[in-house]
């Protein structure tokens, strides 16, 4: 596998390749998948322009893959686990994003096949895929074992809005106790849709409506928040609000225990948390609310968890 140093090796069902990949960046990482940890120095991060030509944001994956193996000093990998945001097809590998500023180029390409040619893998290498969403909230499960016993709600704030419902270790995604699909960022909301208003370009163009001001990234909002910018604390805080009535129906419904917030937006926990947890306690639930502190160790693992072995 990967040329030298490593190749596949059926013998070995220790290690894998847990991947994230998000609208702006990939990490990668070799997971033990027996004990469930990363391997020292194999964690690497690439950013990148995901709206880049097909081939050139492959390269930029392969580096990312190769960086981390060479890293690992593995010599077999199990597989390939890989976090991808939606919509996709997770079992076939087909990529189904579209109008989204992210991937697109990607849309209707088989990424599996994507990887094989890249990677010179073969056709029975496993390269799995998961919604980036469900390998936060099953990475989550994973580090603290507790929730093994109780319902958890995990949604993941970035350039998208995922979410994902687990009842004893177990992702639901269907049934009346989830919405379709088990997605909310396709759900009504105001005079869209909810990702519409919590994501990076709900927060960019909310500041841009009351400012007049076009900002480049979330990075730049939350520097400005730090700064003491009123108009950008006042972003987050609403976004805070937005959030809680998006989600609050659904932990309701589901009767969640505990709801985890993760994603490159929970950095910014500290202007728009409050706000949120207002919105709860009015609500009447009483729920465990907490904020993910690494939160792409906890989507590799999760990812990583297709492939665990006991």
């Amino acid at each position: 596998m990967f040329n030298s140093p490593i190749q596949e090796n059926k013998m070995n069902k220790e290690y894998a390749v847990g991947i994230d990949i998000g609208g702006t960046h990939i990490t990668a990482a070799i997971i033990d998948i027996v004990n469930m940890k990363v391997i020292d120095f194999s964690l690497h991060k690439e950013s990148f322009d995901s709206n880049l030509p097909v081939k050139e944001v492959m390269s930029i994956w392969e580096k990312a893959i190769r960086t981390s193996v060479e890293n690992s000093k593995v010599e077999a990998i199990k597989g390939l686990a890989i976090c991808m945001p939606g919509p996709f097809d997770y079992t076939n590998g087909l990529c189904w994003i579209k109008d989204q500023s992210k991937y697109e180029h990607f849309y209707g390409l088989n990424v599996r096949y994507l990887f094989q040619g890249s990677l010179n893998l073969s056709n029975e290498f496993p390269i799995l895929f998961e919604n980036d969403a469900v390998c936060f909230g099953k990475g989550e499960v994973f580090k603290d074992a507790t929730n093994l016993s109780k319902k958890v709600i995990a949604v993941t704030l970035g350039t998208g809005l995922g979410v994902c419902f687990i009842d004893k270790g177990v992702s639901i995604v269907s049934g009346e106790l989830v919405p379709a699909d088990g997605e909310i960022y396709n759900l009504p909301f105001k005079e869209g849709m909810a990702e519409d208003y919590v994501s990076a370009r709900g927060l960019l163009s909310a500041y841009k409506n009351l400012t007049g001001k076009n900002l480049n990234n979330g990075l730049e909002l939350f520097n400005l928040a730090v700064a003491d910018d009123e108009v950008a604390i006042k972003v987050f805080e609403k976004m805070g609000e937005d959030l809680a009535a998006v989600v609050i129906p659904w932990l309701e419904k589901f009767e969640a225990d505990s709801f985890i917030i993760g994603g490159k937006i929970a950095n910014s926990s500290e202007f728009f948390l409050k706000s949120f947890n207002k919105k709860v306690k009015e609500s009447g639930l009483e729920i465990t609310v907490s904020v993910s502190t690494d939160n792409e160790v906890a989507a590799l693992l999760g990812a990583a968890s297709m492939l665990f072995t006991v």
